[in-house]
């Protein structure tokens, strides 16, 4: 079970380091502050460039911390947060199918990082070397809740695009 953890943290949470680092930097062929700041305000989420670096912070860090297993339900809920504001900005409208833009790839993120609060990132992991308990009910419920409050907020506050003619 252990090494199971392990494996999911590093796979899911470098994955989105990784994202995250196209964001900020433009590696891995992405379009960094600038590109994606500009492509976030045709979306409406205004200032883009800031937009932008929350974003890839959340994802960086957020991924980061859930491959180190470290504060496993703050990671959770940035993640589930990222990741809500994916679904809701871009994702909802083509369905659930990834082939067609939808949000199944999205949820499998916010679900596999929001697991890992419940269950807890492992005795392979800095949070357990540390003796930080956070596993359990308690601590999946409040990743969850963060993540929707963290999500919920920028997509209230967007500013809804007129659609081309």
């Amino acid at each position: 079970m252990e090494i199971g953890l392990l494996v999911l943290r590093v796979a899911l949470g470098l994955t989105l380091a990784a994202h995250g680092a196209q964001k900020l930097f433009g590696w891995f062929g992405g379009f960094g502050l600038k590109g994606t700041g500009q492509w976030l305000e045709s979306i409406g989420m205004v200032p883009g460039r800031v937009q932008a670096l929350f974003a890839g912070l959340a994802e960086t860090g957020g991924g980061l911390l859930l491959a180190l297993g470290l504060l496993t339900p703050l990671a959770a809920g940035v993640v589930v947060a990222v990741m809500l504001v994916a679904v809701g900005t871009v994702h909802l409208k083509a369905g659930f199918w990834a082939t067609k833009g939808g949000y199944e790839y999205n949820l499998l993120i916010a679900i596999a990082a929001l697991s890992l609060a419940f269950t807890g990132a492992g005795a392979l992991s800095l949070d357990a070397a540390l003796g930080l308990p956070f596993a359990g009910a308690r601590w999946g419920l409040l990743a969850l809740a963060a993540g929707v409050i963290g999500g919920v907020l920028p997509l209230v506050t967007r500013k809804h695009t007129a659609p081309a003619a």
